[in-house]
């Protein structure tokens, strides 16, 4: 079933070390795929955990977004992510930690995006404050760089080489962690 429009107010930061780790209340397993984007909306079908939805987005000012998401049968959405998504489906783990009074999501990439490491923090209002755990990096809220389409583009490279900020990479050599 569906439910009434929400405005989705989240934040997003790359991610310095994987000290989140030792704070993780639990996973869930997502895959993803753009059905359709214009004009700043976008529908989005996922399955998390054997679940599914289909989301529809439409940008508004600043930080929020108009969703509306409703449940579909699993089936349908296997065969969206089959057949109708725009680029390749993603796969990622998400992990859910928290944090003073957030719940964080730290989303560890599979498959083509492979290395990217990204957190993000939905809010209240625009103008919540929020404490920001010591592993967050730099926020990367509104950049288009860092924007799921735009990386995925720039892995088949669709777009040229100069039009994404290349991925973080730890001391240790792992790409996507988002020391700066």
């Amino acid at each position: 079933m569906g439910r009434d429009m929400a405005l989705e107010i989240e934040r997003k930061f790359l991610v310095r070390d994987e000290s989140w780790r030792a704070h993780c209340a639990h996973q869930q397993e997502i895959r993803d795929g753009l059905i359709a984007i214009a004009d700043g909306r976008k529908v989005r079908v996922r399955i998390c955990d054997q679940r599914a939805t289909l989301t529809v987005k439409a940008k508004t000012e600043r930080l929020a977004n108009h969703e509306f998401e409703y449940e579909i049968p699993l089936s349908d959405a296997e065969e969206l992510l089959a057949r109708h998504c725009l680029r390749a489906a993603l796969a990622k783990t998400r992990y859910v930690v928290p944090h003073g009074q957030h719940v964080w999501h730290v989303d560890v990439y599979k498959g083509i995006l492979k290395g990217v490491v990204l957190a993000e923090v939905e809010l209240p209002s625009e103008t919540a404050d929020v404490a920001l755990p010591p592993w967050i990096g730099r926020e990367v809220t509104g950049n288009p760089d860092y924007k799921k389409t735009n990386m995925v583009d720039k892995r088949l490279n669709i777009m040229p080489s100069s039009a994404l900020v290349p991925v973080d990479t730890m001391a240790d050599g792992h790409p996507g962690h988002g020391r700066r």
